[in-house]
């Protein structure tokens, strides 16, 4: 019978010299574990920054899925329905408001709009003229530079975020995960703390449910401002005559949304349409422009707050302008909301860190009573 040679050959002997990778000495091992942990917190701070545009449009659907959770909130006090239908009457009159404000603008502000360049325009070069009879010396292809900007939005203060199919997709992106969220939000709150410490989910949860909080009453009082600020300014400047009232009241409404930077876009419109009319048109479009964010800025903003966080302006305006160059309109639109969050998060943090400080100093009270009894 034929037998296998290779199984009664002997097993090959094992080699126990150490490895030419393996580091015998305690503190270059310490080292080396020291270094790779370096080496991955910049390839994860690389990693952030290379999908900072995904992450900051995922932050994006959290502000409209707490907007959308706000608004069905606020309807379970008066439709005891269930939070599906609710959600559902949210976003049909949202889909409602939008298409009437585009009927209402292909109506009756489509030609407004028209002519709202070439007023802008004219407007920029009698101030030009104006400047230059003061002594100024101003380059006019500075002034149309900028007149240009001004007409593009926000375009003076951040860069674009892309062409219009590259915002409308955005748009869209954020639409549908802030939809999907909205109907489920412990779903992904539950999974997204499945992924942390078992010791650390129970703190994760609190500071999730102060920012979701936090967010709906700052998205909602955003909103508020909207309306109030759009309202008011079309109905003052309609009761005066001034031309293209309600295109003025739509701009002042939407740019509300950014605080500090929209404001001053909106004035500086305003002000210019206003003294194509005269200088006593000029003159009232100043003093509802500065009404206007008077009563917003000492009663609206600061009732807000109260329910809210109280955000400096000044820092407020830094993170705009931080977020603005970084990341586009995208990034302006979003600064105020993610701030909020940080300083909700912050504000927990020290929370924590004085409720340990308590306890160990009660433990150690507590031990030294001990000892002395």
């Amino acid at each position: 019978m034929a037998i296998d040679r290779g199984l009664a050959q002997p097993p090959p002997e094992v080699d126990d010299r150490a490895s030419p990778t393996r580091i015998s000495s305690p503190e270059l091992q310490f080292e080396a574990k020291r270094a790779l942990i370096w080496v991955l917190i910049v390839g994860l701070a690389v990693l952030c920054i290379y999908i900072s545009q995904s992450l900051l449009v995922i932050f994006g659907a959290m502000v409209f899925a707490a907007m959308i959770d706000g608004g069905a909130r606020l309807l379970r006090r008066v439709l005891p329905i269930g939070r599906g239908l609710r959600i559902a009457i949210v976003l049909l009159l949202t889909v409602a408001f939008f298409v009437w404000l585009g009927i209402f603008a292909g109506s009756q502000i489509s030609q407004e709009a028209a002519q709202f360049p070439a007023i802008l325009s004219t407007q920029v070069g009698r101030l030009l003229e104006w400047l230059q009879g003061q002594g100024f010396a101003i380059n006019p292809d500075d002034i149309q530079s900028l007149a240009g900007q001004l007409m593009s939005g926000v375009g003076m203060v951040t860069r674009a975020i892309g062409g219009i199919f590259g915002g409308l997709t955005l748009l869209v992106l954020i639409t549908i995960i802030g939809i999907y969220v909205s109907l489920e939000p412990r779903l992904y709150e539950r999974g997204f703390a499945w992924m942390l410490p078992r010791e650390k989910r129970q703190d994760f949860h609190i500071t999730a449910s102060r920012m979701a909080e936090t967010m709906r009453r700052l998205m909602a009082g955003r909103l508020l401002g909207m309306v109030f600020e759009g309202a008011i300014t079309w109905l003052m400047l309609w009761a005066y005559g001034v031309p293209m009232a309600a295109l003025l009241g739509i701009l002042t409404g939407l740019l509300a949304f950014i605080p500090n930077v929209g404001a001053v876009i909106s004035g500086i419109l305003m002000v210019l349409v206003g003294f194509s009319g005269g200088v006593d048109m000029g003159l009232y479009t100043i003093f509802v422009y500065a009404l206007v964010q008077t009563f917003d800025g000492y009663v609206i903003v600061p009732l807000i707050a109260k329910k809210t966080v109280d955000l400096a302006p000044a820092l407020v305006l830094g993170a705009q302008l931080i977020m603005g160059i970084l990341f586009g309109i995208l990034g302006l639109f979003l600064a105020d909301p993610l701030l909020a969050m940080i300083k909700v998060a912050l504000e927990r943090r020290a929370e924590l860190n004085g409720a340990a400080e308590e306890n160990g100093a009660q433990e150690g009270r507590q031990a030294a009573s001990t000892h002395g009894a």
